[in-house]
C-alpha cells in the first residue's frame, strides 16, 4: 500500500469541516494539522476529528517535515498569497474557490505551479458534482449540445454569516466567489472560449460595502449562451440551481441532484464513488498528487475563468 498523504487544512470553519468529513471517507489520507483563527474553537474541532497538531499560524503547519499537502478553507482575500505560501514550502495545495479576489492573484499562483511543478487545484467543485457530471458525458458522447445556461444563486446574507449561519471576519462577493463558479462551470461544459461577457450590479450594501445584487450576461465560442443572476437579498429558498437548456433536452441540477426540465428525478448515483461533490474534489485532489499529474480544476485550468472575471469588474467599475 502507497504511503498515506498527509494533509494540514487551514480554516476549522462550515467549509473546513466539509472536508474534514470528506477526507474520512478517503484511505489513505490523514489530517495531521489543523489551522484556525480561534484556538479553542479549533481544539474542538481537532479533537472531534483526532488531528494532533493545532495552530493559529499557517507557517507552523508548513514548516512539519511530515505535511505533504495544504487544504485552504480560509477567507478569499487570503487564498492567493497562501496557495503561495504553501507552493513556495514544497507542498501540494488545494485552495477552495476562488483561487483569487484578483487577476493578478491567480496569475502569481500559476506562475509558481508552473515553477514548482507541484499539484495546485482549486475548489471548483461543479465540475465534479454528479449532476454535472452526467451533463458533461453526455456532452462529451455528442448526445447533448448546450444551447442556454439559466443559473440562479440565491442567498440570505444581509449580515455577515457563513453557510451555518455563524457570524464571521470577513465578506463574501458575489463576483469573485458565487460567480466564479458558474463562469467556469459554463466554459468547462460547453468546451469553448468565453468570448463576450457583460455584468451590471445594484447599490453596494451600506456596512458590507459590496454589491448585494447582480446579473452577467455572457456567450461561448460555441454560440452558448449564460444568464446568471445572483442575490444576497434572496429571503429563501437558498441555493444555486442551474438549467441546461439544449438541442435533446433540458436539465435542472442542484448540488448533487438532477432533474428533467419536467422536474423528474434523474438517478445519477452510478457517476462516481460518492454523491458528495467535495468527497470527489479531495479524492481528485490526492489522486493527482499520487500518480503526479494536473488535476480537473487545477489552477492552470480555471485561470480562463478569473480572466472573465478581472474583466467583469472592470466594466462594472466603469458603470458599464
Amino acid at each position: 500500500m502507497a504511503a498515506a498523504i498527509r494533509v494540514a487544512l487551514a480554516g476549522a470553519g462550515a467549509f473546513g469541516i466539509k472536508h474534514l468529513d470528506a477526507i474520512r471517507q478517503i484511505e489513505g489520507v490523514e489530517v495531521v494539522s489543523l489551522v484556525g483563527r480561534e484556538l479553542p474553537k479549533t481544539r474542538e474541532v481537532a479533537t472531534k476529528y483526532g488531528i494532533a497538531h493545532v495552530t493559529d499560524d499557517l507557517d507552523a503547519s508548513l514548516a512539519l517535515p511530515e505535511v505533504d499537502a495544504v487544504i485552504l478553507c480560509t477567507p478569499t482575500q487570503m487564498h492567493a498569497g497562501q496557495a503561495i505560501a504553501c507552493l513556495s514550502a514544497g507542498k501540494h495545495v488545494q485552495v477552495e474557490i476562488p483561487l483569487a479576489d484578483s487577476l493578478q492573484g491567480a496569475v502569481a499562483v500559476d506562475r509558481l505551479q508552473r515553477e514548482t511543478g507541484k499539484v495546485a487545484m482549486v475548489g471548483h467543485t461543479r465540475r465534479f458534482n454528479p449532476s454535472h457530471q452526467w451533463v458533461h458525458r453526455r456532452i462529451r458522447a455528442g448526445e447533448f449540445a448546450i444551447q442556454q445556461m439559466d443559473v440562479q444563486t440565491y442567498f440570505f446574507r444581509r449580515t455577515n454569516t457563513n453557510a451555518l449561519g455563524q457570524p464571521r471576519s470577513w465578506t463574501d462577493h458575489l463576483l469573485w466567489h458565487h460567480a466564479a463558479h458558474t463562469i467556469d462551470l459554463f466554459a468547462w461544459q460547453t468546451g469553448g472560449d468565453i468570448v463576450a461577457a457583460h455584468a451590471i450590479e445594484g447599490p453596494k450594501h451600506p456596512v458590507l460595502g459590496i454589491a448585494m445584487d447582480m446579473s452577467i450576461q455572457a456567450k461561448a465560442s460555441t454560440g452558448a449562451l449564460l444568464t446568471l443572476s445572483l442575490s444576497f437579498n434572496n429571503d429563501g429558498p437558498l441555493g444555486t440551481w442551474f438549467r441546461y437548456i439544449g438541442d435533446t433536452g433540458t436539465y435542472v441540477a442542484r448540488y448533487d441532484d438532477l432533474y428533467t426540465g419536467r422536474d423528474e428525478k434523474i438517478d445519477v448515483s452510478g457517476v462516481a464513488v460518492s454523491m458528495n461533490g467535495i468527497e470527489l474534489q479531495d479524492r481528485e485532489f490526492f489522486a493527482a498528487i499520487r500518480e503526479g499529474r494536473e488535476p480537473n480544476a487545477s489552477v492552470a485550468a480555471v485561470l480562463p475563468c478569473y480572466r472573465t472575471l478581472d474583466g467583469l469588474e472592470r466594466l462594472l467599475a466603469a458603470g458599464n
